[in-house]
């Protein structure tokens, strides 16, 4: 499977700032397990070492969980990737089972056994292969994947397209979908099979999404179920009540002279009337050559028209891969941030507003990887893009690198970083041995290279406030294969100061989202694509072959349950009206308690 099939999950995965949605405050409620600051105030981080603290059975107390306010008031909808802006996946609901059985399906016709199944709802037929998170708002769920169902006659399941896919909320019933007939340039900026892999943004009656070939789509949320062709979009296909109502389009690779590797994909987050997009701009076939370095990958997009605000080509050159991840925005130290995770391993913020010169601009930038790692094809070196979606929790961003899965397994970092200080806030800087006055421009494969008189010094103006790498865990002098975090494409998720990632080795990691330390860590034995799930005093995460563990939300270990989905689970659960919704590659599944 290619690069893409990691882009359903980051999911990518929040708000402090300003949100479009009334339900979407109610729903952020619960989100952020820090006391509430003043506009204006600045959350005092606590700097810790890298992997320096003392093995875990030596900690601190035990960190009380306390309920966050609003924890009695279960989230209506789930509107976008992680709920919110800030990304972190962390709804309220009750009596959220953590046993659940999908029940069996007729060989021959694909029909549901309901009475096979436990705790299970309804059940939806997605395509053959499916990475995109399930966003629910509106009395409807969409789901991105390919089109394996053939929902459509004019497109039966053997045409290949990327499908964004409409149901009902109460029952799973099919309403429509958005067809994206695949590029004619093929499998390097479309691969086959790969559906549409990111989440919409869902605000009233609109939705927005980035599409399979490279474009923003806005979309009438009532499809034509509403008897009319909104406008100013009116050259649909079909106007057929199974076909999606398309209000505008902004074509970002005719339009924008964006190339994107293998696929696009970003699950949009919105302030306002901006909508917040990463254009997925990266290498061609040859997985070396920049076709269009000096083409937009970061874009400020008016929600009401498709017209660019501002864009930014910051990573240029210096591009690994692909951009596969999606922006968070948040309002930190009384300024509003959007941040941008570079293809060249760089996370970006920028002022998160539209601006009087229509240009991007830039508040700080941070290097997520060690200078003297080194970028080598197919995965075989230790330089990381980002995959993962930035989260913003108690004032901090909290950010992991990651490679495309198909470049296997490999050392990773996490970060937690304070977001108010200004410029170059990576942990070190590069410089020529020669001169250690004057940092040297980052280069696209290896910032430091030793052999050639180069060095990396701590940077005085780093906001890292801790960082995870490795952690000997129980103080036997030796890190471990489950001592170690790896790479991930995988975001964070954030409550009561505990902080839940997997990564891709297979490992869920638990961590003191204060200081870093860690918790524990559990070997689920499969690639982990997803991000974690927080609710109701429990946490889900799905896996490769198909698993969904449930975990108590707890500093201590505690296994509540493993949960057989039938098949590779690489997207992302959620929580919306007290239903959890888990999507495997070919079903969503609506989940409720019986009880």
């Amino acid at each position: 499977m290619k690069s893409m099939r990691s882009l359903g999950i980051v999911a990518g995965l929040a708000i402090i700032g300003l949100l479009c949605s009334a339900a979407v405050l109610l729903a952020q409620k619960g989100q952020d397990g820090a006391k509430k600051t003043p506009a204006g105030a600045t959350a005092a981080p606590t700097t810790v070492s890298p992997a320096t603290a003392a093995p875990a059975a030596k900690l601190a107390a035990k960190p009380e969980i306390k309920p966050t306010p609003g924890d009695e008031e279960p989230n209506r909808w789930w509107n976008q990737w992680a709920g919110s802006s800030i990304r972190n996946n962390t709804p309220v609901g009750k009596n959220i089972p953590a046993e659940f059985e999908p029940g069996e399906f007729d060989a021959k016709t694909g029909e549901w056994k309901k009475e096979t199944s436990k705790n299970i709802k309804w059940v939806a037929k997605l395509g053959s292969q499916s990475y995109g998170n399930p966003v629910v708002a509106d009395n409807k769920i969409w789901v991105g994947t390919n089109n394996g169902a053939g929902y459509l006659t004019r497109y039966p399941a053997e045409t290949d397209l990327g499908c964004l896919l409409c149901f009902n909320e109460a029952d799973g019933k099919f309403l429509y979908q958005h067809s994206s007939e695949k590029l004619p340039t093929g499998r390097v900026h479309d691969w086959p099979l790969q559906g549409i892999c990111c989440a919409p943004y869902v605000e009233g009656k609109r939705l927005w999404f980035v599409t399979s070939r490279g474009e923003v789509v806005c979309l009438d949320t009532e499809g034509f179920h509403d008897g009319k062709n909104n406008g100013p979009f009116e050259k649909e296909t079909s106007s057929a009540k199974d076909e999606a109502d398309v209000i505008w389009v902004l074509d970002m690779m005719k339009q924008l002279g964006v190339s994107q590797h293998n696929m696009c994909s970003c699950s949009i987050t919105a302030t306002g009337d901006i909508l917040w997009v990463c254009t997925s701009n990266g290498v061609d076939e040859s997985h070396v050559n920049l076709p269009a370095p000096q083409a937009p990958s970061f874009l400020a997009v008016d929600k009401n028209t498709g017209k660019v605000l501002w864009s930014d080509s910051s990573p240029g050159m210096n591009i690994l891969h692909g951009q596969w991840s999606s922006p968070a925005y948040a309002v930190l130290d009384g300024v509003p941030q959007v941040m941008f995770a570079g293809g060249d391993g760089y996370l970006y913020s920028f002022l998160g507003e539209a601006t009087p010169d229509g240009k991007a601009k830039l508040l700080w930038k941070f290097d997520a990887n060690p200078k003297e790692s080194k970028y080598i094809l197919g995965g075989r070196g230790t330089r990381n893009e980002i995959i993962a979606t930035p989260v913003v929790y108690g004032g901090l961003v909290y950010l992991a690198v990651g490679q495309d899965p198909e470049h296997g397994e490999g050392q990773g970092h996490l970060w937690c970083i304070d977001p108010t200080k200004r410029g170059d806030v990576s942990s070190e800087l590069a410089f020529n041995v020669g001169d250690l006055t004057k940092p040297i421009p980052h280069k696209r494969l290896q910032a430091v290279d030793p052999t050639h008189g180069e060095v990396a010094r701590p940077n005085p103006n780093s906001a890292v406030v801790w960082h995870y790498g490795e952690y000997d865990q129980n103080g036997d002098g030796k890190v471990e294969f489950e001592e170690t975090m790896h790479r991930t494409c995988g975001s964070v998720a954030i409550k009561g100061d505990l902080l839940y990632v997997s990564d891709f080795s297979g490992l869920f990691h638990c961590l003191d989202a204060k200081t870093g330390k860690a918790h524990w860590t559990h070997d689920l034995f499969a690639a982990t694509w997803g991000s974690p799930l927080i609710v109701d005093g429990k946490v889900f995460i799905g896996d490769e072959e198909g698993k969904v563990t449930v975990f108590e939300h707890s500093p201590q270990k505690n296994i509540l349950a493993e949960n057989n989905m039938g098949n590779s689970v690489y997207s992302t659960p959620v929580v919306a009206n007290n239903i959890l919704y888990i999507a495997n590659k070919t079903h969503l599944f609506a989940i409720e308690s019986k009880d």
